[in-house]
């Protein structure tokens, strides 16, 4: 393992080498890719479910709170997540967390079925839920090196699977509600969970993968404290979370709720699904671009491709007509995928594999923090200002925080390890 330091200036010389392409899917990848690309496709009608199902019911604030319970949850639990990974395997807890969605949303299902589920029990399942997803998403970083020997690639892929789950995803609930119940919808998704974890559970790694038995000798005091001085000591990492955290509380956190509530009152909630499907599609476009490009420096390509997401909120902001609203939401998909690979695939690669899962908890717990307050504000800001007014301060937000990404030099001159 090098000791140089991560925010050091890569050498000039040699250039990278030709990037040699090594086979993708065996089984171990095919075994991950199909876990997550199922457990996506239902999470991707999630969204739309809570907007237009509890929506109906509860109004724009319930929305918010629904989310924001299951966000805040995640958020207070990710580190003990990511020293549980480290410290017991990603696969394991992967696994257990996909069981605990299946029962979450298992009872939501039979709740929507049964009428008009209470407001408690939306609130306690998505808190239930969330610590689930805290338990599991810390492994997902660091599952992809011990499933897939070009890392890159791989994250593009599966950037690819998650487009296309987000393609189908929101339509399928929309008709779903429209035609049947929200139960349906709930229903769907926690079958997905059940499909993911059987994958999981027959997902083998190599025996000197961090899946193995678990360590000894530590304590979840030293754990967080090893993973926050990796994190800290990477600049780049915590500037990019810290910009992120303003991005999420005004652009990513209260973009569902008020959209949904604009986009649906005037051209109806089949729009809204049709519009983040076309999410959905920009998303695949962003994966195989990504796919296709390795940038020498991919943090700064990525930050560049996100200007582009400023063309979503403005167009729900100044009331676009449906074929602009759609292009936009494309055109969004398709930067925040090209970042997300990026993004990935630098943490991947410029972390120890033995603290990866712990890093990841500290930067995902920053960067959803920031969504989870969105969310949660989402609804008391309308009382200050206009749903129109505020989206179109979350456009100005995304232009001015990819302009801080580039702005800092230790995220724009990282260089790619791989």
């Amino acid at each position: 393992m090098t000791t140089q330091h991560p925010d050091a200036p890569a050498p000039t010389a040699p250039a990278h080498p030709p990037v040699r392409r090594l086979p993708l899917w065996d089984r171990r990848f095919t075994l991950y890719f199909t876990a997550r690309a199922v457990s996506q496709l239902g999470d991707a009608m999630m969204p739309v479910a809570a907007a237009l199902a509890v929506g109906a019911l509860y109004g724009v604030t319930g929305v918010g709170l629904v989310l924001g319970a299951w966000t805040g949850t995640f958020v207070l639990l990710v580190l003990v997540g990511g020293v549980l990974a480290d410290r017991f395997g990603a696969r394991r807890m992967m696994v257990g967390a996909d069981l605990v969605r299946v029962a979450t949303q298992g009872v939501l299902a039979v709740a929507f079925f049964a009428g008009s589920p209470p407001f408690w029990l939306l609130l306690s399942m998505a808190a239930v839920a969330g610590a689930a997803v805290a338990m599991f998403l810390p492994g997902v970083n660091g599952m992809v090196p011990l499933v897939a020997r070009d890392p890159h690639r791989a994250n593009a892929t599966l950037k690819v699977a998650d487009a296309l789950a987000h393609l189908l995803g929101p339509a399928c609930a929309g008709l779903l509600i429209a035609l049947t119940d929200a139960g349906t919808v709930y229903a769907l998704d926690a079958a997905t969970f059940l499909v993911s974890a059987g994958c999981l559970a027959l997902l083998r790694l190599a025996p000197a993968a961090p899946d193995s038995p678990p360590r000894t000798g530590s304590s979840l005091r030293r754990d967080l404290r090893r993973g926050w001085r990796e994190f800290r000591a990477r600049t780049w990492m915590w500037a990019v979370i810290l910009i992120w955290v303003v991005h999420g509380v005004l652009v990513f956190g209260p973009l569902v709720p008020l959209a949904s509530a604009l986009v649906g009152a005037r051209l109806g909630p089949d729009a809204y699904g049709l519009a983040v499907s076309f999410l959905g599609v920009g998303t695949v476009l962003g994966g195989l671009v990504a796919l296709r490009i390795r940038p020498a420096r991919p943090l700064a390509a990525g930050a560049a491709a996100m200007v582009l997401y400023t063309a979503l909120p403005l167009s729900v902001a100044l009331d676009a007509g449906l074929p602009l609203l759609l292009t936009a939401h494309a055109t969004a998909g398709a930067a925040l995928a090209f970042w997300s690979v990026m993004w990935a695939t630098s943490v991947q690669t410029h972390t120890p594999p033995e603290v990866l899962n712990r890093v990841s908890a500290y930067e995902l717990a920053g960067s959803v923090s920031g969504i989870s307050a969105g969310q949660i504000l989402a609804g008391p800001a309308t009382g200050l200002t206009t749903p129109h007014h505020f989206l179109l301060l979350s456009a100005a937000t995304c232009v001015a925080a990819s302009a801080a990404l580039l702005a800092v030099p230790a995220i724009r001159t990282l260089r790619r390890a791989v």
